[in-house]
């Protein structure tokens, strides 16, 4: 039950990921904020009875509140978020992820602005990667850039609940912060950026060819501009990926026009197919780690990655009755 007071609940989702749940809770013990003015609630995705008896035996020992909740069907960050902020009795919610590492002063800093009448507040994300990046780190690392991310925010409870929380249609960790953020900002909520609240974010070392894999999160990205386009199109993509309309398109006219013995024509768009699936290989590689095994899985994954974006974004489109490209 909601008591009021001016504290924090930390709400951090988790799905599978124990070893990293235990470093994100042995960084939030060491909070310079007083233990009474904070708890910390894991909202588990999974419902694992394991996890639960590990929250309940590392509670015997935190220096803070530590709450279990089970989130009975696996449905993804934004429902597991909802699910711990219903249990919270602060006054202000914190979200943070089990991969993230709070600095100690994270929720000290973060909780200075609602005393001076902040709704919604904005940590600093930092990202450590090598000197010599992969494109997944490189690409990953993009989210220190972000203005609100669920990795770091804070937001008043009242207000958390009047927007709904987090849409529960976002099943995956994709895009369910931007739209909390977009409805905020139509509610003239702009959240205060505040740099001193950190949270240190590793990037986690990725299988060969993930960004295959993260392409079906773009159909995700078809809801977003379904409820916000004018916002999305200003903060997220001006306009649709056209270099991989047309590297498709380049495809697939060659392949018809071979099947017409068009020989000359089918060369020709073939070419096209080739010239633009180089230009985005060395867009990749130029900037990032140019070993032998990253070069292959670029060369390998921008052949992919065209035809897949293209297909998760009409797939979106269709899924969520919006005209999308």
């Amino acid at each position: 039950m909601y008591n009021g007071t001016l504290g924090v609940s930390v709400v951090v989702p988790t799905y599978r990921r124990r070893a990293l749940l235990r470093r994100c809770l042995h960084a939030l013990s060491r909070q310079t904020l007083p233990e009474g003015q904070f708890e910390v609630i894991v909202a588990d995705d999974e419902a694992s009875e394991y996890t639960e008896r590990e929250i309940y035996h590392l509670a015997q020992v935190v220096p803070f509140r530590l709450r279990y909740v089970a989130v009975t069907a696996t449905q993804g960050p934004a429902a597991a978020r909802n699910a711990g902020a219903r249990s919270a009795t602060f006054s202000v919610l914190a979200f943070t992820d089990d991969d993230c590492v709070p600095d100690p002063r994270w929720l000290e800093e973060g909780l200075k602005l609602f005393h001076a009448g902040a709704l919604v507040v904005a940590g600093a994300i930092r990202m450590p990667i090598s000197e010599n990046p992969t494109d997944f780190e490189r690409n990953e690392a993009r989210l220190a850039e972000c203005e609100f991310v669920t990795a770091n925010c804070f937001v008043r409870r009242d207000v958390f609940w009047d927007e709904g929380g987090f849409d529960e249609s976002f099943t995956c960790a994709w895009r369910e912060d931007s739209d909390l953020f977009f409805r905020f900002l139509k509610r003239g909520i702009s959240p205060v950026q505040v740099r001193s609240a950190v949270v240190i974010h590793p990037v986690r070392r990725a299988p060969w060819g993930v960004s295959v894999a993260q392409q079906r999160k773009i159909m995700f990205d078809a809801l977003l501009f379904k409820k916000h386009r004018e916002l999305y199109r200003r903060k997220i993509r001006r306009a649709p990926p056209w270099s991989y309309y047309a590297t498709v398109l380049s495809f697939l006219s060659a392949v018809s026009a071979f099947f017409v013995s068009q020989d000359q024509a089918a060369l020709l768009f073939l070419s096209a197919w080739g010239a633009l699936t180089v230009k985005f290989f060395l867009a990749r590689i130029f900037p990032t780690r140019k070993s032998l095994e990253h070069i292959a899985e670029m060369a390998c994954t921008s052949i992919l990655i065209p035809f897949l974006s293209v297909f998760w974004r009409l797939y979106g489109a269709f899924r969520f009755r919006v005209a999308f490209l």
